[in-house]
């Protein structure tokens, strides 16, 4: 979203002449026209001008007449994926922004919406877990480097957070380590900068961002080395900066559907029937957010899992944020789980 406009509003009573210099200002190619409180009343676009003159009007005319008075726009918080479809659908390289009462707040640009902006946020991916539940498969083998679709867990990771701007990677390692790290190296070879957290016993899915030196300045993303997901980082990220959350963990809807139908009694009345019914709950995606501050509250090669890290955060009245997520996800646990990954590989990573 671009929200320098200034330059490109236009009053009604504009002439194209202005509208003209407008467009030769303005470095969105397109004129909003707006009431004085900037309440969009249209477009105007070098098309609309071209049109205006072959119908007889000339640079003194008004824009009243050549005006799109139902340009597409988008409500703010239009996620860019969506504005980028948009676009394309309508054959169109500008989208007003607008609020709940029209008025301009800003534009999306194909220019800039196509860009992948740079995201200097570090991401630290979990891959020192023993994978005993995967055996045979992770004997010779650590579970983030299981082949899906012919790459490594870690490698589909890596390629999704690059798509998103994301380029410097912290791998947190220690069962077969030695394999990821001959592997990767120093990122060079994806065009990302990758460093090592080497942990000398497992430390859980939290106790190793405690070796973090230097510690991370500025908001980080956390992943489990086993989890494939469609969710877009970049999301999840601004997510957590718009709601000033201290510790942001994505979740994902989980439904169970009881077996048997249910009887309701008080005491010893029965007071009612419930047919197998269907329970829903929201469970760890393995994906998080986290304040550098948050460091201060792990120990040095101390084992912690996440939840405990959210746990004292929370015991310390940190904001804790939850993420949901509805992206295909697979958490790589166990065989069964490994082979339906493969089996739908394409929907991940």
């Amino acid at each position: 979203m671009d929200n320098s406009v200034g330059t490109a509003f236009l009053q009604e009573d504009s002439t194209i002449r202005l509208a003209i210099a407008n467009l030769n200002e303005s470095h969105i190619k397109i004129v909003l026209v707006v009431s004085e409180d900037r309440v969009l009343r249209g477009t105007i676009s070098d098309g609309d001008i071209r049109r205006g003159f072959l119908k007889g009007l000339d640079i003194n005319s008004s824009i009243k007449s050549i005006i799109n008075r139902n340009p597409v726009v988008a409500p703010s918080g239009l996620c860019r994926e969506t504005a980028l479809l948009l676009m394309t659908a309508n054959n169109i390289q500008q989208i007003p922004i607008i609020d709940d009462e029209r008025r301009v707040v800003g534009i999306h640009l194909w220019d800039s919406i196509t860009e992948i902006p740079a995201r200097l946020n570090p991401m630290v991916i979990m891959a020192g877990g023993l994978g005993s539940r995967l055996r045979p498969y992770t004997e010779n083998c650590p579970k983030p480097m299981l082949l899906i679709s012919g790459k490594p867990i870690l490698e589909h990771i890596i390629d999704r957070a690059k798509l998103e701007g994301f380029s410097r990677f912290i791998l947190a390692i220690h069962y077969l380590g030695n394999i990821i790290e001959d592997y990767f190296g120093n990122g060079e070879r994806m065009g990302v900068k990758i460093n090592y957290l080497k942990e000398k016993s497992p430390l859980g899915t939290a106790g190793a961002l405690g070796l973090l030196n230097p510690r991370p300045n500025m908001p980080f993303v956390v992943t489990n080395g086993d989890v494939l997901t469609d969710i877009h980082y970049s999301e999840l990220l601004d997510f957590h900066n718009k709601h000033s959350a201290f510790a942001t963990m994505a979740v994902r809807a989980h439904e169970w559907q009881h077996p048997y139908g249910v009887v309701q009694i008080d005491g010893i009345d029965i007071i009612g029937f419930e047919e197998k019914p269907i329970h829903r709950s929201h469970v760890n995606a393995g994906v998080y957010i986290l304040e550098p501050d948050t460091l201060n509250y792990l120990e040095v090669d101390s084992h912690c899992d996440m939840p405990t890290l959210f746990e004292r955060l929370q015991a310390n009245a940190k904001r804790t944020a939850a993420y949901p997520i509805h992206e295909p996800w697979f958490d790589i646990g166990v065989p069964d789980d490994l082979h339906s990954a493969n089996n739908n590989g394409k929907s991940c990573g």
